[in-house]
């Protein structure tokens, strides 16, 4: 499912936080993302062409483990789950790791921390 205009602007007014991977790279393990100011993310998405993380606030105190599409501006989609305890290493200001689902033979590593 592709994240429209409108969503998107409906998920950054709405108070929570949008996540965009940065592009260039190469490897398979992004640098880790400096973290934004005032309670938002930061994100490094490994060879990246053009996907995009959102994430409400409000997951960071999940008690079940989250998934999301991250096609952005893409052609194609992946997911990436965070589980409970990497939601809450989120929570408390740590790097967390993780990598996406497989598709057209490629995924991603996304590098994710929170303030």
């Amino acid at each position: 499912m592709a994240l429209t205009r409108k969503a998107f602007l409906a998920q950054l007014v709405g108070g929570g936080w949008v996540l965009f991977g940065c592009g260039g790279g190469g490897g398979s393990s992004p640098a880790a993302p400096p973290a934004a100011s005032g309670g938002l993310c930061g994100v490094s998405i490994s060879d990246n062409h053009g996907h995009a993380l959102s994430m409400p606030l409000t997951d960071l105190d999940s008690t079940t483990d989250k998934t999301y599409d991250i096609q952005g501006a893409a052609g194609h989609t992946h997911s990436v789950t965070f589980t409970v305890a990497q939601l809450a290493q989120l929570k408390a200001g740590q790097t967390v790791t993780v990598s996406t689902t497989v598709t057209l033979g490629h995924d991603h590593s996304i590098a994710d921390r929170c303030t």
